[in-house]
């Protein structure tokens, strides 16, 4: 009897329900496109850490193992990891496995790259932002080969070979789910929108500081970050320090839905973080109408709406033209469709 085609995918945590859109959006978006790209073919998450109750599930279509590792270390770790290789076994043998897609080079990758070595299944990790950075101690475990790595963007596979010597064989950005965004958009009342995380890395301090400098010229503009973490209480004394609590709001955690229809209300999406691998959020701007204004650039090719300055210093006379500009037009850009994504990572496994 023919066993039925599967496709494994490795990731620390995964979407628990249809309702959590926050849980790596760009990821989330991925699998479904790749289930929707390939219909017949059955694709199983097996999920680390999140969600923190041990389950299995279908979420649109996809099967999913959570194993509810909750981010535990040393001996927990230990075990997650003995579960996460039963369940590989358990799958092998139910299902003709024709590969391993990890996310991250970490302990996915380590797991994956071991099993898929012992029963010769194709393999390959999806280089995704952080991991790679010098001092991924994964990486000098895995010893990983080139042709087994994607990157998700040129910049990211330069990266990786400074640090560790090895060029991505492939690039492949994450896509983005046009059906996600309003056909019509509402008036663009927001001058300017930052979105992500607030830890030190995204910079949104720079961000404050930006908007300080441009309320000279604009002392209505019309601001909002979205997104939650460590530095929330400091950019509010930030920002009431410099006096913009009329020029900026702070949204806190969005739905991935809510996210997108506040891009479609702004003209412009500024993104301060000092690295990114390719940040999902810019081809989600440009197609929200945005023109999106970056510190980092991510691809060798950009279109004509994405602007990147060569310093900080430059980011306000970058904005300060795009606001002055009558002429300025908000069409939808569309770079990365999440369908051409998905059948290029396909494709990598023969499908």
């Amino acid at each position: 009897m023919n066993k039925h085609k599967a496709i494994v995918i490795l990731s620390p945590g995964f979407p628990a329900d249809g309702n959590d859109t926050t849980c790596i959006p760009p990821m989330q978006i991925f699998v479904k496109g790749l289930k929707q790209n390939k219909p017949h073919l059955h694709i199983i998450v097996v999920s680390f850490q999140y969600p923190f109750t041990a389950s299995r599930y279908y979420w649109n279509g996809v099967e999913v193992i959570a194993l509810a590792g909750k981010g535990k270390g040393q001996l927990f770790r230990l075990i997650t990891w003995r579960r996460v290789w039963q369940t590989l076994k358990k799958i092998q043998d139910k299902y003709e496995l024709t590969g391993l897609l990890n996310f991250w080079i970490g302990e996915c990758s380590f797991i994956g790259n071991r099993f898929a070595k012992k029963y010769n299944v194709p393999h390959y990790t999806w280089l995704l932002g952080q991991d790679a950075k010098a001092g991924n101690e994964y990486v000098n475990r895995i010893k990983p080969e080139k042709d087994a790595l994607i990157a998700i963007s040129d910049s990211l596979a330069k990266e990786f070979s400074i640090n560790y010597g090895i060029l991505p064989e492939h690039t492949i950005p994450t896509g983005i789910d046009t059906t996600l965004f309003s056909p019509r958009p509402g008036q663009r009342n927001i001058d300017i929108i930052g979105a992500g995380s607030l830890i030190p890395l995204k910079q949104y301090s720079l961000f404050v500081n930006v908007i300080k400098r441009l309320t000279a010229d604009f002392p209505e503009i019309k601001t909002v970050i979205c997104g939650k973490g460590p530095e929330m209480e400091s950019l509010k004394k930030q920002i009431s320090r410099l006096r913009l609590d009329n020029n900026v709001e702070l949204k806190g955690e969005l739905s991935h839905p809510e996210l997108l229809a506040l891009m479609q209300r702004s003209k412009i999406l500024l993104h301060t973080s000092c690295y990114e691998g390719y940040s999902t959020v810019l081809s989600e701007a440009l197609y929200a109408g945005c023109q999106v204004v970056s510190l980092v650039n991510g691809m060798n090719v950009r279109p004509a709406q994405h602007h990147v300055p060569d310093n900080a210093e430059h980011i306000p006379g970058i904005i300060s033209g795009l606001l002055n500009n009558p002429d300025l037009r908000h069409e939808p850009v569309l770079v990365y469709p999440v369908e051409v994504i998905a059948a290029k990572v396909a494709a990598l496994f023969g499908h």
